[in-house]
């Protein structure tokens, strides 16, 4: 089993559009949506669902009312200001520290699971396809993308499956982390502009600092290629393979509309691009 992380430093490169290629590409893998802050790789897989889990992450603090005596106690200990003057604790606010219902002298204030989003199993025309949803303004994307990944690895494992393809998040932060770490190579996504080069940059580092290999693949390379030349040899001075240069069409725009992946909406030399750079990351 080998695991395949598509990522890319900044959003709106293409990466997802990858991805989908890959899935359908690729014959004996499980798929994975580690952007779980904003999943959209299901808009291209049409995913039926099989299974739906709950993320429970936190706690969350409730006052029970007949037991609160409205002392008052509790209200200004809180540093994130979540309970209000009728002693009622906004959700929102409340970060689960716990410090309200240890010096509540009336035993009011107990601590529950806080239900943080949902993760899912799902069956594809692809093949097996594990995603999940994270709660607004909830935490621990990190922990999330972690449970996600290791079911797709129990898949893999228990069907024999050869590919573990994830579909990660954009930027450097937690999720980024939580995606990348233990993978077998990181393929980059990236785009012929300043930021496109600059946020690559710091997704590859952060990629070494775990000892993965890394391949980059430019997006739309044709519409600018000065700076298309000058990824090439940043690439070529830190050993960094190109295994490909998609160019700009048209045909991305309709396969999204479509709910397709791009390889079953064209048969143009955009596919054949896609199908040589899954050779290519095949033998890295």
């Amino acid at each position: 089993m080998r695991q395949v992380a598509v990522i890319s430093g900044k959003g709106g490169t293409g990466k997802t559009v990858v991805t989908g290629a890959l899935a359908a590409l690729a014959e004996s893998k499980v798929l994975v949506d580690c952007d779980v802050d904003a999943a959209d790789l299901h808009l291209l897989l049409h995913p039926e669902i099989k299974e739906r889990h709950g993320f429970i992450c936190g706690k969350t603090a409730v006052i029970d009312a007949q037991l609160c005596q409205k002392c008052g106690r509790c209200v200004p200990v809180c540093r994130f200001k979540a309970i209000g003057e009728d002693f009622i604790v906004d959700p929102i606010n409340c970060e689960g520290c716990a410090l309200c219902s240890r010096i509540c002298p009336f035993n009011a204030i107990r601590m529950v699971d806080n239900l943080a989003g949902q993760w899912f199993v799902s069956k594809t025309k692809y093949g097996p396809f594990v995603h999940a949803k994270l709660g607004i303004a909830e935490e621990n994307s990190g922990k999330l993308v972690a449970k996600v990944r290791q079911v797709a690895r129990d898949i893999a494992k228990r069907d024999k499956l050869d590919y573990v393809i994830i579909d990660g998040p954009p930027g450097i932060g937690c999720p980024v982390i939580a995606s990348i770490t233990g993978v077998d190579l990181a393929l980059v996504v990236t785009e012929p502009t300043m930021s496109g080069l600059h946020d690559a940059q710091r997704v590859i580092a952060a990629v070494r600092h775990f000892n993965a290999p890394v391949m980059l693949v430019i997006n739309k390379y044709d519409l600018n290629p000065e700076m298309t030349g000058q990824i090439e040899r940043y690439c070529g001075n830190n050993a960094i393979p190109v295994i490909g240069k998609i160019a700009f069409d048209k045909a991305v725009v309709g396969s999204m509309v479509a709910g397709k992946t791009i390889v079953e909406y064209t048969d143009g030399p955009l596919k054949q691009e896609l199908f040589n750079i899954w050779e290519r990351l095949k033998g890295g």
